[in-house]
């Protein structure tokens, strides 16, 4: 063979190993610039990524998913709402309700949803507790109470400015995460438009959140703007039997507020491998109550932060692993009462299977092995070129 095929063989394998998929096991957190951020498990609240997410921020009309929670919540959406002056008179974006009209709850909360619209917002907390001071008293409560948020106060059901209008990205997945369990919510918070025949506005109301829009795997969303809060933006997706919950706030721009989110999206289907964990699986002994899981679960973990379970010292169902702490879902623990001679005792649950991608593994081992190959080929190619090149010296060298 001569060298100048030899030089052909070589350019013609380096081209075909170029288009050769290379798996990595390298983890690398995404890269957010909105200035709090968060990602959940829309199944069982685990962490998988966040940025200052118990800063207090300024949400804008991510607020509303509260307050269409509130309204899924008191059964009354096929009630009928009578529209205020105060409704009506409402700032930014709206629906342009007018005084006296009457608009379903249903309606009301669609409006508000997806063409946030401030003036349904209103008309919807004076329906369901008279007025907005009430609603807003209500609304905390709640959220408190049922959904365990600690660092969120909100004063009105729209997410208008105020000083005292304060929530965390966390409080907000978490408030996301409890309303996604409501099926009537879930169908809403995915609406991508609706016809609007009020009787001052016909249009065809479109979804604000770009995303929803765009991405299939996008099942719902919420956005949000005033000066003071930056871009606020809650996203809902899945893939397969994966759901995430992204919460990206005070983004200098929208198109950061977006980027930042499907970094968070992919980060969190990419870049994590499912764990399980069996019904029943005993976590602790605690004033004599055996503490336990509930349900079968699957948590997600990446290579570098194994996933545990256990008890936290308030009796919570914690999560340790991915280099995050996570309570999670409290439905997702049972207890038992037992004999009061039991000692006290804490366990880590250790997950019964790890659900391994066996397609990725199997690329990896056979493009490895094609690696080492084609390097052994190439090394003995090189070889017998610098051989023949020595002889070809050799042979046309002169003395004097």
């Amino acid at each position: 063979m001569s060298l100048k095929h030899i030089a052909h063989l070589i350019v013609v394998i380096c081209i075909t190993t170029s288009l050769i998929p290379v798996v990595t096991s390298a983890k690398e957190t995404p890269t957010i610039r909105s200035e709090t951020a968060i990602l959940i498990d829309g199944k069982t609240g685990q962490v998988l990524y966040e940025k200052n997410s118990s800063e207090e921020m300024y949400p804008a009309s991510i607020t509303k998913i509260a307050t269409a929670l509130m309204a899924v919540k008191s059964n009354k959406m096929d009630e009928m709402v009578t529209v205020s002056e105060n409704a009506r008179a409402a700032e930014g974006t709206r629906v342009y309700l007018k005084e006296g009209e009457t608009v379903p709850l249903d309606k009301l909360v669609k409006g508000m949803m997806i063409n946030s619209g401030n003036d349904a917002a209103i008309a919807i907390a004076e329906h369901l507790s008279g007025d907005v001071e009430s609603f807003s008293n209500e609304l905390n409560e709640f959220l408190s109470e049922e959904v365990g948020v600690q660092n969120t106060h909100f004063v009105n059901p729209n997410g208008l400015f105020d000083k005292e209008h304060l929530t965390t990205a966390e409080d907000m997945a978490k408030i996301t995460h409890y309303a996604m369990k409501n099926e009537e919510f879930r169908s809403l918070f995915g609406m991508k438009q609706m016809m609007w025949n009020g009787e001052d506005w016909e249009t065809t109301l479109i979804n604000h959140h770009r995303l929803l829009l765009d991405y299939d795997f996008v099942t719902g969303g919420k956005n949000g703007y005033v000066s003071k809060s930056g871009f606020t933006l809650v996203t809902t997706a899945s893939k397969g039997d994966q759901e995430l919950i992204a919460v990206t706030m005070k983004a200098t721009d929208d198109k950061i507020a977006y980027q930042d989110t499907l970094n968070l999206l992919n980060y969190g289907f990419s870049d994590f491998t499912p764990v399980e964990f069996e019904k029943g699986t005993e976590l602790g002994v605690v004033n004599q109550k055996k503490y336990s899981l509930s349900e079968d679960i699957t948590l997600y973990q990446n290579d570098d932060y194994p996933i545990d379970l256990t008890l936290s010292n308030e009796n919570q169902l914690v999560s340790v692993g991915n280099s995050y702490r996570s309570n999670l879902d409290l439905e997702l623990l049972t207890t038992t009462s037992i004999e009061s001679n039991a000692p006290e005792q804490k366990t880590e649950a250790k997950p019964v299977a790890q659900v391994k991608d066996e397609e990725t593994e199997s690329i990896f081992s056979s493009s490895t092995i094609l690696y080492l190959g084609i390097g052994i080929f190439l090394f003995i190619i090189i070889c017998l070129i610098l051989g023949r090149s020595n002889t070809s010296v050799k042979r046309h060298r002169t003395f004097p």
